[in-house]
């Protein structure tokens, strides 16, 4: 384990030295993660982007990039760009990025099935804003605001998200 490694324990997501209150998907953790399955999957995965509504927020970092009203993620495996951004229109399956509530306000994006996807292994893991504190997500990370805002300004290049196997469904 690295230095600035969050490590989601049964008492929250770890990381500098603080334990910040976080859900995971309503299944739990899987080593077999597949679409659809509400599971966080385990392993160690790194941060590859940060997506921000700049309607709602200023740049979090300098490497934040903006969601624009015809964003989306690709979640269907029988298209070529499964879990990937992708642009509206889009004929297959997908979930928008640009929501009404709050909760893709501030994304992290993990490299959980990607940037190489593998049909039906999952898509969009992400550490985003909860619904509201111990609600279970999809199978993303999920923590309030504040704590979201406090992760991303201190992220640094190799800073990695490690979930183990075994945790249960409520933290």
């Amino acid at each position: 384990m690295k230095s600035g490694d969050l490590m989601l324990t049964p008492m929250g997501l770890r990381v500098r030295g603080r334990v910040l209150p976080c859900t995971i998907g309503r299944s739990g953790v899987t080593t077999r993660k597949r679409e659809g399955d509400g599971a966080t999957p385990a392993g160690v995965h790194g941060i590859v982007g940060c997506l921000y509504r700049p309607d709602r927020m200023a740049q979090p970092v300098d490497w934040a990039l903006p969601i624009g009203p015809m964003d989306l993620w690709s979640d269907d495996p029988r298209a070529g760009d499964y879990n990937k951004m992708v642009r509206a229109p889009y004929a297959f399956s997908h979930e928008r990025l640009r929501r009404a509530d709050p909760m893709y306000d501030l994304v992290l994006i993990l490299d959980w099935n990607w940037p190489v996807s593998h049909p039906g292994q999952g898509s969009a893991i992400f550490i985003h804003r909860w619904r509201r504190p111990g609600a279970p997500t999809a199978g993303c990370i999920a923590l309030g605001a504040e704590d979201l805002l406090w992760l991303v300004r201190g992220l640094r290049h190799a800073d990695r998200v490690i979930v183990p196997e075994g945790l249960s469904k409520t933290l």
